[in-house]
């Protein structure tokens, strides 16, 4: 079991968690379901979400597995009718489900650095942009529309985006992602305005960098070196490491608690290891 960092008793809640077949969001269900609530941990990988599940189950704790595609919403809508049947209306949901494609990424940081060969802005894919908005944005707001229903009936509830450091500065190469983290901040403040009358909160956590699946490539060699681009994201982070996926379950927690965050709502927490305070020098 992991050591929580907060002793917040969500006994009773149901927290639904998209992405959780991914490290980040897999960590957060199971700390949901360490801490008392009944899981639904949904993911385009089934097999990960039922393993998730098991694993949760087998330490005597309630989570559920479910295959999901949060950019369909019909099919969307009959996972919600399953997770009302076998746990129970949403209480919290966190929209966790996102990432970026290589098709709207470039292979140089500044076009005049360009070598021939090398995918630059102008060779982006519109069909990967495309993708990678639709992916963040819209499977946040798919998701919102399916499970925040069950939140205004029964006038209380939570939403928690996954917003990211890009979103307040964009990174060099995926333009596509920076954009569409930006756009999932403006959601955020939207939405907490938009469900404010209705006993809804929504805020968001921005990560820093953290080591996954995703850019496990782009961050160190096949040697387990840093690369460059590591290196200089480690040179502009105070702290000189990158965040654990763990580290990220205060904030999780503290915003989704509605006695220590009953005020709080359209905020976006970096969580990032000093990365946003530093000016570098």
């Amino acid at each position: 079991m992991m050591n929580l960092p907060l002793n917040i008793d969500f006994s009773g809640k149901v927290v639904v968690v998209t992405g959780a077949g991914g490290v980040l969001c897999g960590t957060m269900a199971r700390a949901f379901a360490q801490a008392g609530a009944k899981v639904a941990a949904l993911d385009l990988n089934e097999e990960s979400v039922k393993k998730l599940a098991e694993e949760c189950r087998a330490e005597g704790f309630i989570c559920e597995g479910y295959k999901a595609n949060v950019l369909e919403a019909e099919a969307l809508e009959s996972v919600h009718q399953q997770v009302l049947k076998d746990l129970g209306p949403c209480d919290i949901l966190v929209n966790g489900a996102g990432g970026n494609n290589p098709r709207a990424t470039t292979d140089n940081e500044y076009q005049h650095e360009a070598k021939e060969g090398q995918k630059t802005f102008f060779d982006l894919e519109s069909s990967g942009v495309d993708f990678v908005f639709k992916l963040n944005f819209q499977g946040t707001l798919i998701p919102t529309q399916v499970f925040a229903k069950d939140m205004v009936e029964k006038k209380s509830g939570c939403i928690l985006n996954i917003s990211s450091m890009n979103a307040y500065t964009p990174l060099t190469k995926i333009p596509a992602y920076s954009g569409a983290k930006a756009a999932i901040s403006n959601f955020t403040q939207w939405l907490a305005t938009h469900f404010a009358g209705t006993g809804i909160r929504c805020n968001a956590i921005a990560p820093g960098f953290l080591v996954s699946k995703q850019n496990q490539a782009l961050l160190f060699n096949p040697d387990g070196t840093p690369t460059a681009r590591s290196e200089k994201i480690l040179k502009g982070t105070p702290m000189n490491r990158f965040v654990e996926s763990e580290e990220l379950l205060g904030g999780v927690f503290f915003l989704c608690d509605d006695r220590s965050a009953s005020a709080i709502t359209g905020v976006v927490l970096p969580i990032d290891g000093g990365f946003a305070a530093y000016s570098g020098v």
